[in-house]
């Protein structure tokens, strides 16, 4: 199952589709949208046959079955159990975080987040014309730290919301229990409200993943978000849950939901999502066990075979984070080689901030194979020996 080529050529694929089309390369392989290019485990797949053989495809309701399961993936796997309550269905996390950024905040309110970041989030701030705080992470042979000066100096400077993302996108780091803590306790010192991204916390590497709800009982202005879009495949169907422990935050937040027109999952959202939390686990320890293969053997690969590119320290996502700035080369440059000679893409690192640049992230969540054929590409199509000179 991880290791079949799957085409997912003329399916209006966002991952596939958009960029051949956009660059007119028949052959590329991209290793950008952080989706897998796995098929889903056999039990989701059944399920969504079966609703479809029922023929009527209505307004559907999240279910009370759908809570449960996953008030029980939240306490088996992510450390808390959040009250059934607690759990509200929306989409997409960055819906529900373009909504709070909207009715939480003023105009010009200043939102902090750290640096480089997955740039739906850095959008969602600029779009709604509020100011984004930029926090960098400083990066220390290879490994990214919090600059907890900065942060608070920042957030004492009016920040209204700070942003979190465990495991962070793209740089890969599993904030630890120690750091959350510290976050925590400044964002009370000041009254600013937490939202913490936490779609990628099945996938962890190093360390434990702690949720920001695991301090709920200190401080409850925090409002997680949690997907099974990334760990079983299913990002499509759009299935997400936000966690909220404070009730008038709820409540309101609720509201806001009903007046975006947020109401009803689709049709084939909840039995995917109660197949995936009954019967997945299976499939998702086998899919890491194949991305943790990738990942080993493409940090090996850009550090003994690519001279000048380090992979910066992966906790957690299955998305490396590579540093080319000793080539010398620009982004432009890179992206003409990538795209016109290797025939593969990658994330451009500015994509990510202006902190993310002289660095691309790497999808590897993809059969070996495919992911061997464009690094290979990589090497190998390209006079490197004539660029380094």
């Amino acid at each position: 199952m991880f290791d079949n080529i799957v085409s997912r050529r003329y399916t209006n694929c966002a991952k596939w589709d958009e960029i051949i089309d956009e660059y007119g390369i028949e052959d590329l392989i991209p290793l950008t949208v952080a989706d897998m290019d796995y098929r889903i485990a056999p039990e989701i797949v059944n399920a969504v046959i079966d609703a479809a053989n029922h023929g009527i495809y209505g307004y559907t309701n999240v279910s009370e079955k759908y809570i449960e399961l996953s008030k029980i993936w939240a306490k088996n796997n992510y450390g808390f159990c959040p009250e059934n309550e607690w759990i509200v269905y929306c989409p997409r996390i960055i819906q529900a975080i373009s909504l709070i950024i909207q009715n939480y905040t003023e105009k010009n309110d200043k939102i902090l987040v750290f640096t480089p970041l997955y740039d739906p989030i850095q959008n969602a701030i600029r779009i709604n014309d509020r100011e984004l705080v930029e926090c960098p992470l400083i990066l220390d042979s290879g490994h990214y730290e919090i600059d907890f000066e900065d942060f608070e100096e920042k957030i004492k400077g009016g920040v209204k919301i700070f942003i979190s993302v465990s495991p962070h996108n793209p740089v890969g780091r599993v904030w630890s229990e120690e750091e959350i803590r510290k976050t925590v306790e400044i964002c009370k010192r000041y009254g600013v409200l937490i939202i913490s991204d936490e779609t990628h916390a099945d996938f962890i590497w190093k360390n434990k993943f702690i949720s920001y709800a695991s301090y709920y009982d200190i401080y409850d202005n925090i409002i997680i978000g949690l997907s099974t879009s990334k760990n079983f495949n299913i990002a499509g169907l759009e299935a997400s849950n936000i966690i909220i422990k404070n009730e008038n935050l709820r409540k309101s937040f609720k509201h806001l939901l009903k007046q975006a027109g947020i109401h009803n999952p689709s049709y084939f959202c909840i039995p995917a999502v109660i197949a995936a939390y009954e019967y997945g686990k299976e499939w998702l320890e086998l899919a890491k066990e194949k991305i943790k293969e990738n990942i080993d053997f493409a940090k090996e690969f850009f550090e003994t075979q690519m001279k000048g590119f380090k992979v910066a320290d992966i906790e957690g996502t299955y998305l490396l984070w590579v540093d080319y700035r000793s080539t010398g080369i620009s982004e432009e440059m890179l992206k003409d080689l990538m795209l016109y000679k290797a025939h593969i893409a990658f994330s451009l690192g500015s994509g990510f901030g202006e902190d993310g640049r002289g660095f691309f992230r790497v999808n590897v969540a993809l059969p070996k194979a495919k992911l061997e054929e464009a690094l290979l590409r990589f090497k190998n199509n390209i006079n490197w020996g004539e660029i380094y000179e």
